[in-house]
């Protein structure tokens, strides 16, 4: 008897239940990062609420973010450190390919600064430039910027770049690339930092998203998702991340001193 209708059935079978298996432990992964995100944006959010900033921060608008952001990297920096001796895997903290970092830096920069300054000449035409509900003085934006520009790259890229593109491509075994280079995991981690920047709440239920946020981070997060799989290291997106966060903060500022 012919068994080889049999065969082919088995092992298309058997295929199915494979694929079905990693696209199952992909979700989980997926899920599990999430869950991670927000354990360690609370936790960061706990810590912060234990000290008072009014004798050095009275507006409270750079020391309270900055010890929630040092706490939630701490929190990665930690996982970091166990998984890549169980896992055996490579979380890009080491300089990587500084030719291709220092051009991608570079260019982003010079783009972002041009970008940033017509995004402000259009909010000056239209009398839409930004306005604070604090004083511009020494201590208020050197300690913002200071935020930015120490803070605000190294915590969010290790969080929400390093961790989730890494332990993605562990799950699957390899990246799983899409169009022009960008991979399924940079986009799902790109996803998970956009998805970061909406305001939600379980009890009582409420859900506050700014749509422009969103899309703004999901953009610059592909971006600097793309930048650390081609380099290999976490440096030159985290230095993206900080220089595009100073300069439009930065620009905003001088706009409102000038005009």
């Amino acid at each position: 008897m012919n068994q080889t209708p049999c065969v082919r059935s088995e092992v298309k079978i058997g295929k199915y239940w494979s694929d079905k298996y990693e696209k199952s432990l992909y979700g989980i992964a997926v899920i599990g990062l999430f869950v991670f995100q927000v354990f360690a944006g609370k936790s960061g959010r706990a810590v912060a609420d234990l000290f008072s900033y009014k004798n050095f921060d009275y507006y409270n608008i750079y020391a309270w973010v900055s010890v929630h952001h040092m706490i939630q990297m701490l929190i990665a920096l930690a996982i970091i450190v166990v998984l890549s001796k169980l896992l055996k895997v490579d979380f890009g903290f080491k300089l990587g390919d500084t030719k291709k970092g220092m051009k991608y830096l570079m260019v982003y920069t010079v783009i972002f600064a041009v970008f940033t300054l017509v995004c402000h000449i259009l909010m000056y035409i239209y009398n839409m430039l930004p306005m604070y509900d604090f004083p511009l003085n020494k201590n208020n934006v050197l300690g913002t910027l200071g935020f930015q520009l120490f803070l605000s790259g190294s915590s969010e890229e290790i969080v929400f770049r390093a961790i989730p593109i890494t332990i993605l491509i562990y799950v699957f075994g390899k990246s799983i690339y899409l169009k022009q280079g960008i991979t399924l995991e940079t986009i799902i981690a790109s996803f998970l930092f956009s998805i970061a920047h909406i305001k939600w709440s379980l009890s009582p239920f409420t859900i506050d998203v700014n749509y422009f946020q969103v899309f703004y981070a999901f953009i610059l997060g592909t971006i600097q998702g793309v930048v650390y799989q081609r380099t290999h290291s976490i440096l030159y997106p985290a230095l993206m991340h900080s220089i595009s966060n100073v300069l439009m903060v930065g620009a905003g500022y001088l706009c409102t001193i000038l005009f």
